[in-house]
């Protein structure tokens, strides 16, 4: 696919209703391109309603992600909670796979005092498993653990990358509003580069046409991520981002996280577009 979409994170506020199959029909007639079905409270659709957001998908053109349920943690201590999160990143793929969805999003795991080392090697161990199901399956949906913006959380860029780069059918969902807020930094172009640049160099070139991206604003303290904020409101330099991924040739999704949702959305959008144009 050449370039970039964009699209927010659940149905756009304007939408007619708060229905996944509403937000399609809105995110084509704002003229975005993708949007993310959010599960993160559970995964409450049904078969029949799966396959009616597929069609609506693709008669609108619109490209649809999906984000699993925020209660996954595939370090937790009791085995009935391991269990689980695989049950709901597999229920979450299923679902996503009917919906036309090409990714699942997720949140991976938190260290719960382990040494990252530790809890890489038991989260390791439970995608495999998962990974295995999916692939029994015939379920060919990827599977995307997301950058975390908290440092209580698994998900550096480092052990995304790792997982991703051992993993087959794992690819990375990179939250650069995330990575800005957990290290402080990360917030230039010349750092933005620096991502993109990791991303060919672990996964391959072909990684950086396909990305799954999360941008929004953000506000940040000393342990992370406090909460997402418009993009005006925020320092994050959205700008020099696009620039980065306009001259590194990057496609696939843009989702926009911002409260607004499809105001930063089509902003994002807008802004992208300029410079392509410019060259």
């Amino acid at each position: 696919m050449a370039g970039l979409l964009f699209g927010t994170a659940g149905t756009p506020h304007s939408a007619q209703s708060g229905s996944t199959v509403s937000g399609v029909e809105c995110t084509g007639e704002l003229g975005l391109g993708c949007m993310e079905i959010e599960f993160v409270r559970g995964v409450r659709m049904g078969r029949e309603s799966a396959v009616l957001v597929a069609e609506v998908a693709a008669r609108r053109g619109v490209r649809l992600s999906a984000h699993a349920p925020y209660f996954i943690n595939f370090n937790a201590r009791e085995p009935e909670k391991i269990r689980a999160s695989q049950e709901r990143l597999l229920q979450t793929a299923r679902i996503a796979s009917l919906c036309g969805a090409g990714s699942v999003v997720f949140h991976t795991a938190y260290y719960l005092g382990d040494p990252p080392e530790k809890a890489y090697a038991t989260v390791k161990k439970y995608l495999a498993e998962t990974l295995g199901q999916l692939k029994e399956e015939n379920n060919r949906v990827w599977l995307r653990p997301e950058v975390m913006g908290r440092v209580s959380q698994f998900g550096t860029l480092e052990e995304v990358l790792d997982l991703c780069a051992e993993l087959e059918g794992l690819a990375p969902c990179i939250d650069f509003a995330h990575w800005h807020a957990r290290t402080g930094g990360f917030n230039s172009y010349r750092e933005f580069t620096f991502i993109l640049e990791e991303v060919g160099k672990r996964l391959g070139s072909t990684a950086l046409y396909d990305m799954h991206l999360h941008v929004a604003g953000i506000s940040y303290g000393k342990s992370g991520e406090i909460r997402h904020l418009n993009l005006s409101d925020s320092d994050f330099r959205y700008g020099e981002l696009l620039r980065a991924l306009v001259d590194y040739d990057a496609g696939g999704l843009v989702i926009c996280e911002s409260p607004n949702l499809e105001e930063d959305a089509l902003l994002l959008q807008a802004t992208y577009n300029r410079l392509r144009e410019a060259g």
